[in-house]
């Protein structure tokens, strides 16, 4: 596997980072859990439970790991500690600015025991600026970068995203990749470094669709934009029986075809038309399509290439064939587990353990007699 040669101290807990530490240990990493010992991880004691054991979704992020119980603030365990950093190639925390310094555990600290380190701290606000200290889940993020604002129309309160956008797509990944880069550096440098990612650098590194025009002095309003609600070909219409579908048809083609098959072949033309014929057939193609249940439109839409998609719910998900087939939900011993959504040729990523119970690895990792690699 890519990365089987390389060890991570993982600090982190709850979501953004155990699923950073996850995808390195999905592709070969020994990740070990430095927990708490009473209690460990937060994410253990949610529910629902899986079984006896610790809950769903400690167990869904937390596969090919191992833990270890270490009291940081204890002299002799942050020895220990020290000893397992002697072998380690990459260190992730998530604790706020400080902490690890008031610790004795920062990276100018640490690198001097291990000069070759990748330290990567995983934060809200990042190290510094003056929002550092400040505390913060996903939904603060996405409202200091302008993303909640924009996720309604003028007349609507904006609504939550169902998925943590920030946490996943604006912390861990990033943090995945500049721990990566910093690895291929240090292959050809022999220097470790440190990594400051911040959740909210994050989110405002997706705004390449909406930021440069702000620049430029425009406005962006939802009701008049393209990609946001303002027209008919990228639209979210509800069926006869309350379920939805989406159309994302921005092409000509894919309207032209939408069109077609919903009966307004006198729209084909009006693909790029003014905001107020935008609004009206909207209007008109919502009363098309609340004609008709979800089934009865796929059926129509079914070998049809318009961008028309069922917004599906999450039990159609699981069973969704496409999904199947790509191994993104996935039978591993029993239990279900989220697949790996990267696919490579020659050194696929792999589920190989599910998640380590409390401390499970300690003799293992801490016995003074095995020989650390």
């Amino acid at each position: 596997m890519p990365l089987s040669n390389i060890r991570v101290l993982d600090l982190t807990r709850l979501l953004p980072g155990p699923y950073c530490s996850m995808m390195l240990a999905d592709f070969g990493a020994e990740v070990i859990k430095i927990e708490q010992p009473n209690g460990g991880d937060y994410l253990r004691n949610f529910d629902p439970k899986y079984g006896n054991e610790d809950s769903v979704l400690f167990q869904s992020i937390n596969r090919n790991k191992k833990s270890v119980c270490l009291d940081l603030k204890d002299e002799e365990d942050k020895q220990s500690f020290l000893e397992l950093l002697s072998s380690s190639d990459i260190l992730i925390e998530s604790f706020r600015p400080g902490v690890m310094k008031n610790l004795g555990l920062d990276y100018d600290t640490l690198k001097e025991y291990q000069p070759s380190l990748i330290y990567c701290s995983l934060t809200g606000y990042g190290q510094t600026g003056p929002y550092k200290d400040k505390a913060g889940h996903d939904i603060n993020y996405l409202s200091t970068a302008g993303i909640l604002q924009m996720m309604s129309d003028n007349s609507k309160k904006p609504v939550l995203p169902s998925v943590q956008i920030a946490d996943i797509g604006m912390g861990a990944y990033p943090a995945l990749i500049g721990i990566l880069m910093a690895y291929i550096h240090r292959q050809n440098t022999g220097e470790g470094q440190y990594i400051d990612v911040s959740m909210l650098d994050g989110a405002v590194s997706w705004l390449h669709m909406l930021l440069p025009a702000t620049f430029q002095g425009q406005s962006v309003d939802r009701e008049k934009s393209l990609l946001y609600g303002g027209y008919a070909c990228y639209q979210i219409y509800e069926t006869k029986d309350r379920r939805y579908l989406s159309m994302g048809g921005l092409e000509d083609k894919f309207w032209s075809t939408f069109c077609r098959v919903i009966g307004k072949y006198e729209f084909i033309s009006q693909l790029h038309a003014s905001l107020e014929i935008q609004r009206e057939m909207i209007t008109s193609i919502q009363n098309i399509i609340k004609k008709k249940t979800l089934d009865e439109w796929m059926i129509l839409f079914d070998g049809e290439e318009a961008c028309v998609t069922a917004l599906q719910t999450l039990d159609e998900l699981v069973v969704d064939p496409h999904v199947s087939h790509r191994e993104m939900i996935i039978d591993k011993g029993g239990m279900k587990q989220i697949g790996i959504p990267i696919k490579m040729s020659e050194t696929p990523g792999e589920i190989r353990s599910k998640s380590p119970s409390l401390g499970e690895h300690n003799e293992e990792l801490l016995n003074p007699a095995r020989t650390i690699k």
